[in-house]
């Protein structure tokens, strides 16, 4: 007779793309999603329990920021490993994509934890949509550093570059690095 296997089922953590302006334009995949996990890891838990009350949402948050996601990643892993489904959220966009998550993400795998897409909006392809720059090919290169001299060492850098490029940067800080 075969032993039985006491070892229990590993949790899911799905990287949730959420709406980038208005709070409408989420898949029903992801609210699907949202509804059904154990828990969901929100990078600002404010913002992301009035969207979630939008959708008429009822979920048990945690924070998972950047000040705090070097403590929490062995959490939630923990959380993971005894079955427990997270669904993981930005403030806006995907996780991870300059915004917190990668930690998270690259610990799940590490762990052998299934890690499951649910594609949503990402300003990057959202904003060259609209930007009338050639869209067959563009680089994403995120946020321009902070420090000027470091930032325009940066710059420099993909000044040769032949290819659209997709930047992010604060609304506080975009007049100074124009």
């Amino acid at each position: 007779m075969p032993k039985a296997n006491h070892t229990p089922k590993k949790g899911i953590l799905y990287v949730v793309a959420t709406p980038i302006g208005n709070r409408d334009d989420i898949t029903l995949r992801a609210l699907d999603i949202l509804r059904q996990v154990d828990l969901i890891a929100a990078e600002d838990t404010r913002k992301s329990g009035r969207f979630l009350a939008h959708h008429h949402i009822k979920n048990q948050m945690v924070s998972y920021h950047e000040h705090n996601e070097t403590k929490r990643t062995p959490q939630l892993i923990e959380k993971l490993l005894a079955g427990i489904s997270i669904a993981l959220i930005s403030n806006a966009g995907t996780p991870s994509v300059s915004d917190p998550g990668f930690r998270l993400i690259a610990a799940a795998i590490k762990h052998n934890i299934v890690v499951t897409p649910i594609p949503g909006a990402t300003a990057a392809t959202t904003a060259m949509s609209v930007s009338g720059l050639p869209t067959d090919s563009f680089v994403f290169v995120g946020f321009v550093p902070k420090k000027k001299g470091k930032n325009i060492k940066f710059l420099k850098a993909l000044a040769t570059r032949s290819e659209s490029l997709v930047f992010y940067e604060s609304p506080k800080r975009i007049i100074s690095l124009m």
